[in-house]
């Protein structure tokens, strides 16, 4: 029996750590070993929208897959919105969303409201949805393809010591220790990323999400029907801001900060005082916590394994969106794969993760992210800047600009002298609060003219 074939018998036989020893190795960056007589086989780590949709695309194709979900009845505090495009685009059902979304206001510092949704068209809205039902709802979708759910703690990945080895995914099941070997692996296990790790894919700032999910009385309830509502200031947040956003039968109120992660807590207060009035009488269900990347991160392919999601670092600045992008990277990196190895037939390489899945996905979002880390910088630094952006929230333009773009993930047709408009009352925000000449020095106002 050859070797190869020897390693692939691995999977699902329980193991110690003698009978496989850590290879801290180089990383080998092309494919030299031949696959005649089998299916190329996938290992996906991670069971959300990354990870179910790159795992749909693979097994869609007829690569072999596995699919790890450590906990699938776990939720992750998120907002839970998704833009009315992913609807159509990744074919979620309507029944799963919660609350349609047409109404939302951001408040200022000083309490200056706008109401930003003026512009939504009758049949648009903002999708509110629970995380533990989109995801059990994509992790079965492709499991129905033909994906294998393995529900597991992985421990590890080793590396192979040279191309013509497969990796092999150490893993806890049923109380026992196991292993996989495959030829890809796709790394979709969020920003605390054990895949990332053990590629040493680099490090990246990490922002931390708090969230408590509060069930209101009926009457309460009725106020937040079809109503999100965002609240900037230092006492929410020092650099993102915090939320009010309805579910089926509760109201999901969280913040999240990058640089005073450890004072979460009075953030989280700080939003619930400002809402106290709408959310008073109400019972906290749910307490969570969670990660959330801060930038993509220096190393998102190496070898035969590729990274996508949080894991990736795909969650925007400035708006802290990240489903739609986590589920688009994994499908776009899944269908990648399967463009690249002919359905299966032949192994891939890094430079064929790189070229069909990496050179894809820069060439289509990375500017989207460089924009709103840049508008971040600007309106996150001051209560002041705060005060600026929700001023020229209430521009309608800005407001259809921001939405079309938002709800549809394609840059929204302009008009060039509503353009410059929009940048001159920019500016000229800025200016009555304070913001040019401080927060601003160093910032290229120039990039930032050129996206208008």
């Amino acid at each position: 029996m050859a070797a190869s074939t020897q390693t692939y018998l691995l999977h699902s036989l329980p193991f110690t750590h003698s009978h496989i020893k850590p290879r801290r190795s180089r990383f080998i960056t092309h494919a030299s070993y031949n696959i005649s007589g089998r299916k190329l086989r996938a290992a996906v780590i991670g069971g959300g929208p990354a990870g179910s949709s790159a795992a749909e695309s693979l097994a869609s194709g007829g690569i072999e897959t596995f699919l790890f979900e450590r906990s699938p009845s776990g939720a992750k505090p998120c907002g839970g919105a998704i833009p009315l495009c992913m609807l159509h685009e990744f074919d979620i059902p309507i029944e799963l969303v919660d609350r349609k979304v047409t109404h939302m206001k951001i408040i200022s510092p000083s309490n200056l409201t706008v109401d930003f949704g003026k512009t939504l068209k009758p049949h648009e809205f903002i999708s509110m949805l629970r995380r533990e039902v989109l995801d059990s709802y994509l992790r079965t979708r492709a499991e129905s393809k033909g994906a294998t759910i393995v529900k597991a703690l992985v421990t590890n990945l080793e590396v192979p010591r040279t191309s013509n080895e497969p990796y092999v995914v150490n893993y806890i099941a049923d109380n026992a220790r196991k292993s996989l070997a495959v030829d890809v692996v796709i790394g979709a296990d969020g920003a605390n990323s054990k895949v990332a790790k053990c590629i040493d894919a680099g490090d990246y700032a990490c922002a931390i999400a708090f969230q408590e999910r509060i069930r209101l009385p009926d009457h309460k309830m009725k106020y937040y029907e079809n109503l999100a509502e965002m609240y900037v200031g230092s006492d929410v947040s020092p650099d993102f801001y915090g939320w009010v956003f309805p579910k089926c039968d509760h109201v999901a109120v969280g913040t999240g900060t990058v640089c005073s992660k450890q004072n979460i807590k009075l953030f989280q207060n700080g939003i619930r005082s400002r809402v106290t009035p709408k959310i008073q009488g109400g019972e906290v269900i749910k307490v969570e916590a969670h990660p959330i990347p801060e930038h993509p991160r220096p190393i998102r392919v190496r070898g035969r394994v590729a990274l996508v999601g949080d894991a990736a670092g795909y969650v925007t600045k400035c708006s802290g969106e990240g489903i739609y992008f986590a589920a688009k990277s994994g499908r776009m990196c899944g269908e990648g794969i399967v463009r690249a190895s002919e359905g299966g037939e032949r192994m891939i390489g890094e430079e064929d993760l790189k070229r069909e899945y990496l050179k894809e996905w820069d060439g289509k979002y990375i500017l989207t992210f460089r924009f709103l880390d840049l508008l971040q910088k600007v309106f996150y630094g001051s209560n002041a800047a705060r005060e600026a952006l929700v001023e020229l929230c209430g521009d309608e333009y800005v407001q259809r600009m921001t939405f079309e773009s938002y709800l549809y993930k394609t840059l929204a047709n302009g008009n060039r002298w509503e353009d410059v408009k929009m940048l001159s009352n920019t500016i000229g925000s800025l200016i009555r609060c304070k913001i040019v000449g401080t927060q601003m020095q160093g910032l290229d106002l120039a990039k930032l003219a050129s996206t208008f």
